[in-house]
């Protein structure tokens, strides 16, 4: 069967006010979400994209969508709601990291209903990518994201699924069940390791593979940062190793990863082959401050392998 994208994302895209490293606090505008930014990654590397989403009818709603025409992605189906607002979050950096700070309660992502004609973009796609904080956005989203995992499970559309765990945005009580279910349907399982290490309480890299296997998805990506991946599919693993490099800013990295990585896999890449090729993406992407800006062209990929 012809399929019309190689990858459509579901999830929610925002205004990113990312903090920059000087002597006064300032903070750099951007836009971020995790599965955007996974499919403008995508579609950077090549890949036929679209993305299902909602965005208020407000300036950011424009030029979110302004974004997406810019870097290929198919928007048609990133509806504007009348009357909502488009997310907001913010990112400080400390010595031990980023953090967030998010401001989206009732935005429009919140409130998206999954229509027929996403669901036939589903249908027309090879992997359907969600995340758990396209789950987490409300409980509105969760049922939606849900509903389309098995959307594509009647299309034959593999799903893949991050783990991006934010604890910030619900309770683990309720991320838990949620995230079990949509693992349990899950072809490809992108997790870090501090997420499922949450979710599972394993430690090992792995006995959280194994566990991710036990719980249903097929093949499992493991991201250990800068100790790479783990890979692991038909009863094999292997590690991939990292590219060692100075990181500016790490916000968008396991999201690039994550775009490249399926990127590779529908040009024909093997696993991990794919995976080499992700990781020097994200490698490129923690150089530069934002989620989008730094996300990497195939000639600056190959050039660092």
């Amino acid at each position: 069967m012809t399929r019309r994208f190689d990858i459509v994302a579901m999830g929610e895209a925002m205004v990113e006010f990312n903090q920059t490293h000087g002597a006064q606090p300032e903070y750099l505008q951007g836009f971020g979400g995790d599965t955007s930014n996974a499919i403008i990654a995508a579609s950077r590397a090549g890949a036929r994209t679209a993305y299902i989403s909602a965005v208020g009818d407000d300036h950011f709603g424009e030029k979110l969508k302004g974004l997406w025409d810019e870097n290929g992605v198919n928007n048609s189906q990133a509806a504007i709601i009348k009357g909502a607002t488009t997310g907001i979050y913010f990112v400080h950096h400390g010595k031990d990291g980023h953090t967030f700070s998010y401001r989206r309660t009732d935005s429009a992502a919140a409130l998206m209903q999954l229509t027929d004609a996403q669901m036939g973009y589903i249908a027309q796609a090879r992997y359907l990518h969600l995340s758990g904080i396209s789950l987490a956005i409300s409980p509105n989203a969760k049922t939606q994201c849900l509903k389309a995992i098995q959307a594509a499970r009647v299309a034959g559309t593999l799903v893949s699924f991050d783990s991006n765990l934010r604890l910030k945005l619900w309770r683990m009580e309720d991320a838990r069940p949620a995230m079990l279910q949509a693992i349990a349907f899950t072809d490809i399982f992108l997790p870090s390791l501090e997420d499922v290490t949450a979710l599972s309480g394993l430690e090992k890299p792995e006995d959280i593979v194994q566990w991710s296997h036990e719980i249903g998805a097929k093949t499992v990506v493991l991201k250990l940062g800068n100790q790479g991946v783990l890979i692991s599919a038909n009863g094999v693993q292997e590690r991939i190793p990292a590219h060692t490099v100075q990181a500016v800013d790490a916000t968008g990295a396991g999201d690039c990863f994550c775009g490249n990585l399926l990127a590779r896999l529908c040009a024909g890449d093997a696993l991990a082959q794919a995976a080499r090729y992700a990781n020097a993406a994200a490698a490129l992407a923690v150089q530069g401050f934002g989620a989008v800006a730094p996300l990497p062209f195939p000639d600056a990929v190959n050039a660092l392998l």
